[in-house]
């Protein structure tokens, strides 16, 4: 015992004084996880597992919540709902922010006001943005059917049919988003070296082989990052459902996504056991699919 003891290295107090201020520094950060997302997580997962009632009590319901959500014909259409968001918003919004990244990187005039009115509707407050759309999808005096009516097309009631409501709310979510992907993607692109174009170029490649060749490969970083993230995004659209096709309507159960029926669940019939239930469905969902594309990433992912 006395040789380990020996044998074990003194740490120095300036060492010690490091650590603690190391520590004191990342404080706020790890108490502030703790109580805003570590706890209400923790919450929401023991509620997940209780029935309550009105004034909030509660008693132990064990798997009830689970096994009514699994036979719950709402949630499974609602599931629907959000994978046709999420299958139609991400892939879009990506092909279409790679497209004017590469065409907002080439050598154009006035590309900096292009650049800024890509991106204004991403720092515009997702209510505004959602209160002019609805105005310009509105049946009887909506903009979008008042340009078809120049050219004879009959207009549609977009936000109340149901063939075309979900298609509308598609389109705010893939205008919102291309301003923030187009940033992401025009910084991975500007941070490519030159000397890869200018060797190309020698070769006597042409902007369409540079592209598939150097480009998109030495870019796909980004395009993960942002897959990811608009992944997540779009398995919680819920402020344009909200604002555009709100709680009362008739196509409701053609739009409404799993962050909606949770809120209705939750706030509006006050069952917030079975909330609870949808918001731990949600989070399995979101870490199944992130954990697939961790594990697809090396097939097509270039870090080199």
């Amino acid at each position: 015992m006395a040789k380990k003891s020996a044998g074990r290295k003194k740490i120095p107090a300036y060492k010690k004084k490091e650590w603690l201020w190391g520590y004191l520094m990342i404080a706020p950060v790890i108490i502030g996880l703790g109580v805003f997302y570590m706890y209400p997580f923790v919450l929401t997962f023991y509620n997940s597992f209780l029935k309550i009632g009105s004034f909030n009590r509660s008693s132990w319901g064990g798997l009830v919540n689970y096994e009514r959500l699994l036979g719950d014909t709402s949630m499974w259409n609602t599931l629907k709902n959000t994978v046709r968001y999420v299958i139609f918003t991400v892939p879009v919004t990506l092909f279409l922010a790679l497209l004017i990244a590469v065409l907002l990187n080439a050598k154009i005039r006035g590309k900096s006001v292009y650049r800024v009115l890509y991106f204004l509707p991403y720092v515009t407050m997702a209510a505004a943005i959602s209160m002019v759309w609805k105005w310009m999808f509105n049946g009887d005096y909506g903009l979008i059917n008042h340009i078809l009516g120049i050219f004879g097309i009959e207009g549609q009631r977009w936000l109340t049919e149901p063939a075309t409501a979900p298609y509308a709310i598609i389109l705010v979510s893939i205008w919102s988003g291309l301003g923030y992907n187009m940033i992401i993607l025009l910084a991975g692109i500007q941070g490519i070296s030159p000397t890869y174009y200018e060797a190309a170029r020698i070769d006597g490649a042409g902007p369409v082989e540079m592209f598939f060749k150097i480009t998109f490969p030495l870019v796909t970083p980004t395009l993960f990052f942002l897959m990811i993230t608009g992944l997540i995004g779009a398995f919680q659209i819920f402020d344009s459902i909200y604002m555009m096709i709100g709680k009362n309507t008739v196509v409701l159960e053609n739009t409404q996504s799993i962050v909606m029926y949770f809120y209705r669940n939750a706030f509006d019939l006050n069952d917030k056991g079975f909330a609870s239930a949808i918001a731990m469905l949600l989070f399995v969902l979101i870490m199944i699919i992130t954990v697939i594309q961790m594990a697809l990433q090396k097939k097509w992912v270039n870090y080199d």
